[in-house]
């Protein structure tokens, strides 16, 4: 028996699933981010208002006030760095200044002085120079002298209080992170 044409047109107009759910396509903005490629040298001052890449070699300056500076595995900045935050996977030699975050990876190698809000070393990151952190808030003498001073005092404890120390770090506003195998070394400078 053969269907009339009129009921096979409609069956082919018909999906199988007649209320299909489609999710919603979130737009968004793609992360835009400078990068400075493996062989581009740049030596002067470099600013931007963009996060920044650096997988080349820059000498002098880097601002980047309210982003992040990355250095890659094949990075090496012999500069100042001024940015919100800084993860370093490759070398650095100079001055970090960062308001909020540095973080340095297990293959990072930090010359430098840094001040910093939080703090982050993996193990096997090689950092030389003095560190301060700082809190946010923090903007009296009393707080940030006593803060040094609690800073300066696990130069004298045994390895096994060294956790202890980085506690008592953290409580004077300080944000300290430790991983597996890490080792707090303070060095007093006159």
């Amino acid at each position: 028996m053969l269907q009339p044409a009129q009921n096979l047109a409609n069956s082919q107009k018909t999906p199988l699933n007649p209320n299909p759910y489609t999710p919603p396509k979130t737009i968004s903005a793609p992360m835009e981010q400078a990068t400075i490629g493996r062989s581009l040298v740049i030596k002067g001052e470099v600013s931007g208002s963009e996060p920044l890449y650096i997988d080349g070699r820059i000498e002098g300056t880097i601002t980047v006030t309210d982003n992040r500076v990355t250095i890659g595995r094949n990075g090496s900045v012999v500069a100042n760095v001024s940015a919100r935050e800084v993860v370093i996977m490759g070398n650095v030699k100079g001055n970090i200044q960062c308001t909020d975050r540095l973080d340095i990876r297990s293959e990072g190698s930090l010359t430098g002085d840094v001040v910093t809000q939080r703090i982050s070393v993996e193990d096997g990151a090689v950092v030389k120079g003095a560190v301060e952190v700082r809190h946010a808030a923090q903007k009296n003498e009393k707080a940030s002298s006593q803060a040094q001073t609690k800073a300066t005092e696990p130069a004298k404890l045994s390895t096994s209080e060294q956790p202890k120390a980085a506690v008592a770090a953290a409580s004077a506003g300080a944000s300290v992170s430790l991983l597996p195998g890490s080792k707090i070394v303070y060095e007093e400078s006159h």
